[in-house]
């Protein structure tokens, strides 16, 4: 080191020892250092879980910079981004965690149904397979798998991914759903209606399976109970637009049956 980088170096080294005590002569307090950042409580964290998801998003995403090991807030935020529809980041999220969560089975399904959502489920059929053989007994990894599988045109894959997690779970909604989709998406709205009907009379039965319900039947020419479900379900003006929507294709031909199903699925709000 030349004598003029040392001398430099020491008068740096000087004006940072000196600093607080010149403050304190000229009366300043120093500045305090940040304090650092912890994870919030379980009732703080109860409480963003009942905000909308941009909230919880943001606050989740934070949570997992804070502590990237944490087996919750990683996956919390992925499913947040999924739900508003920003897939891409959802996808990330998820498999940020998995790099320094390998076995976060919660992280292994999210990121199962971020590619699902996006459209690209073949990216995610590796991470869902693991999840089910992981965990056999969980009907959950099944009924993602069968709607990868489907996506991806392995027909045969997905009727017996549905069958096993029909096995685990008889006549869950949400794998009855599943299965309802993707016969719309094929057009074949007459084997999708009795599929609806089961799923919407289980207990556990979602808003989206009955509004799935309402359209198929619209669909098939039976407006008087896809309006009963409407006007149940949804406000008037909502249920005024899926009607108009379900009467403009009721009585001709469909179309495309996938873009048909987006189009219905953007009318419901999401």
């Amino acid at each position: 080191m030349s004598r003029t980088t040392a001398s430099v170096a020491t008068i740096a080294l000087l004006a940072l020892t000196a600093a607080p005590a010149l403050a304190q002569q000229r009366g300043e307090q120093p500045a305090a250092a940040p304090a650092p950042r912890v994870p919030a409580s379980a009732e703080v964290r109860a409480a963003y879980e009942r905000t909308d998801a941009l909230m919880r998003s943001t606050f989740w995403a934070e949570q997992a910079e804070i502590n990237p090991m944490d087996p919750v807030a990683g996956v919390k935020a992925a499913q947040a981004l999924r739900e508003m529809g920003q897939y891409d980041q959802s996808v990330d999220m998820a498999q940020r965690v998995l790099l320094v969560q390998p076995a976060n089975y919660d992280a292994m399904l999210e990121v199962g149904r971020g590619h699902i959502a996006r459209g690209q489920a073949f990216y995610g059929i590796e991470a869902l397979e693991q999840a089910a053989r992981l965990r056999r007994d969980d009907w959950r990894p099944w009924s993602l798998l069968g709607t990868a599988y489907e996506q991806v045109r392995r027909g045969d894959d997905a009727r017996a991914a549905w069958d096993y997690a029909l096995s685990l779970s008889p006549d869950n909604p949400d794998v009855l759903a599943n299965m309802a989709v993707a016969a719309m998406s094929k057009g074949d709205n007459a084997s999708a209606e009795p599929l609806l009907r089961t799923a919407a009379a289980q207990p556990g039965a979602s808003l989206r399976i009955r509004l799935n319900l309402a359209m198929v039947l619209g669909l098939n020419g039976k407006m008087g109970e896809a309006e009963q479900i409407l006007r149940r379900a949804l406000p008037p003006e909502q249920a005024d637009q899926n009607l108009a929507w379900l009467r403009a294709r009721s009585g001709g031909p469909a179309g495309d049956p996938s873009l048909n199903a987006r189009t219905w699925t953007s009318l419901q709000g999401g």
